[in-house]
């Protein structure tokens, strides 16, 4: 009995020890409201995707800077969308996930932006 306990608990460890937080809890994309400073309806493309603002965009997430090119005039024609590293990726670090966050980089999954990303445009 208590060599199937001691079992159980080293598997468990390990499960949880090699976990990828982030790369479980997190989509390879992610959502984003883009919208325009002055509300007006933009055009653009984010990896050569187009989409139409405001509006929500499905973003893939990616340690690169994901540039958000505008084609509507009077507006700025490139803007970086901010990132940051997701709260899961310090998680997994936390709990001991060497491991995992190994796995939360190079599945890129580690990676959230900004919920709004706001485009500078001037007139109407």
């Amino acid at each position: 009995m208590k060599i199937k306990f001691v079992r159980s608990l080293v598997v468990g460890s390990l499960v949880l020890g090699l976990s990828a937080c982030a790369s479980i809890l997190n989509e390879e994309t992610q959502n984003v409201n883009i919208v325009s400073s002055n509300g007006q309806k933009i055009e653009g493309t984010i990896d050569g995707v187009p989409f139409n603002a405001p509006g929500v965009v499905t973003v893939k997430r990616a340690q690169a800077d994901k540039i958000i090119h505008v084609s509507t005039a009077g507006c700025t024609e490139t803007t970086v969308a901010n990132k940051e590293v997701d709260t899961a990726f310090w998680v997994n670090i936390l709990s001991g996930g060497a491991f995992g966050s190994t796995t939360d980089y190079t599945t890129e999954k580690m990676w959230r932006y900004d919920d709004t990303i706001h485009i500078s445009c001037h007139g109407k």
